[in-house]
C-alpha cells in the first residue's frame, strides 16, 4: 500500500469492570503486550474506572479511551461528561456513536457530529462508529445506511481534522451475537467507507484514515480480518474483557506495513 496506517486495536469494555478490576486486568495485560510496539493499543473502561485505568497504564504503551462524550463544555446535562473532563483525567481516545448509543440512547448522526467536534477541540482521538442492522444488510441497504452515517457524522470536518479520526465499522448484526462478517464482507464495506471518505475529503486523506472492524472479533479470526487491505484495526467487545483473550488478538495481528520499510 502506498500509505502506511498503524493498526489500532481498541477494547470497549461497555458496562463492565470496577476500578479495581480495571487496574488488575491492565496490570495483567501489560506484560503480555510489552513487546508490541507497531500497534496502537487502547482500552475503554467505564467512566468510574478511567482514573484507575490511566494510573495503571502509566509508563506502558496502552492508551486509555472513554466510551462517550458530551458536546457541551459544561452545563445542565445530568449524567453526561465533557471532553475537557476526559482530557484532564488522562484519557487519549473516545468512542463516539457506538450502535448501542444509537439504539438505546437516541444518538443520531447530528449528535455524533457535535460530540465529535467537542472531542477534536479538546485534543482527544475519536473513534466514530458506523454500521448497519441485519434488516439493512438483508435488504441490500448496507452502503446507503453506512454512507449516510459517514456523511452525517463527519460533516463539516477539515481534511486535517479527519486525519485524526478513526472510523469503526460495526455491523450491528455482528455485535455480541457471535456472528462475524466474512473477511470479504468486512473488506468490501471498509473499501466503500474509504471511497466515501475520498468523496467527502480527498484521496490522500482517505488513504490516511484508519478504519477499524468491530463485531465479534476474537483471537481466532483476528489475523484474517486484520489482514484485509482496508481494515486497520479492531474495536473489540467481549474478547477485550480478559487479558488473555485481548492479548490473543494482538498476538495474531498481521505485522504492520510500516515494519516493511
Amino acid at each position: 500500500m502506498g500509505n502506511c496506517r498503524t493498526l489500532c486495536i481498541a477494547g470497549n469494555w461497555k458496562m463492565n469492570k470496577t476500578a479495581a478490576e480495571a487496574k488488575a486486568m491492565i496490570n495483567e495485560l501489560t506484560s503480555m503486550v510489552a513487546d508490541i510496539n507497531d500497534t496502537d493499543i487502547v482500552l475503554c473502561p467505564t467512566f468510574t474506572a478511567l482514573t484507575a485505568a490511566v494510573d495503571a497504564a502509566a509508563g506502558t504503551h496502552i492508551a486509555i479511551g472513554a466510551q462517550n462524550v458530551h458536546w457541551a463544555e459544561n452545563g445542565a446535562f445530568t449524567g453526561e461528561i465533557s471532553a475537557d473532563m476526559l482530557k484532564e483525567a488522562g484519557v487519549e481516545y473516545v468512542i463516539i456513536g457506538h450502535s448501542e448509543r444509537r439504539q438505546y440512547f437516541g444518538e443520531t448522526d447530528e449528535t455524533v457530529n457535535r460530540r465529535l467536534n467537542a472531542a477534536l477541540a479538546a485534543g482527544l482521538k475519536p473513534i466514530v462508529c458506523v454500521g448497519e442492522s441485519l434488516e439493512d444488510r438483508e435488504g441490500n441497504k448496507t452502503e446507503d445506511v453506512v454512507g449516510t452515517q459517514v456523511t452525517g457524522s463527519l460533516a463539516g470536518l477539515t481534511d486535517e481534522q479527519m486525519e485524526g479520526v478513526i472510523v469503526a465499522y460495526e455491523p450491528v448484526w455482528a455485535i455480541g451475537t457471535g456472528k462475524v462478517a466474512t473477511p470479504q464482507q468486512a473488506q468490501d464495506t471498509h473499501a466503500f467507507i474509504r471511497g466515501k471518505l475520498a468523496e467527502l475529503f480527498s484521496e490522500d486523506t482517505a488513504a490516511k484514515v484508519r478504519i477499524q472492524y468491530g463485531g465479534s472479533v476474537k483471537a481466532s479470526n483476528a489475523a484474517e480480518l486484520l489482514g484485509q487491505e482496508d481494515i486497520d484495526g479492531a474495536l473489540v467487545g467481549g474478547a477485550s474483557l480478559t487479558a488473555a483473550d485481548f492479548a490473543g488478538i494482538l498476538t495474531n495481528r498481521p505485522r504492520n506495513c510500516c515494519q516493511c520499510g
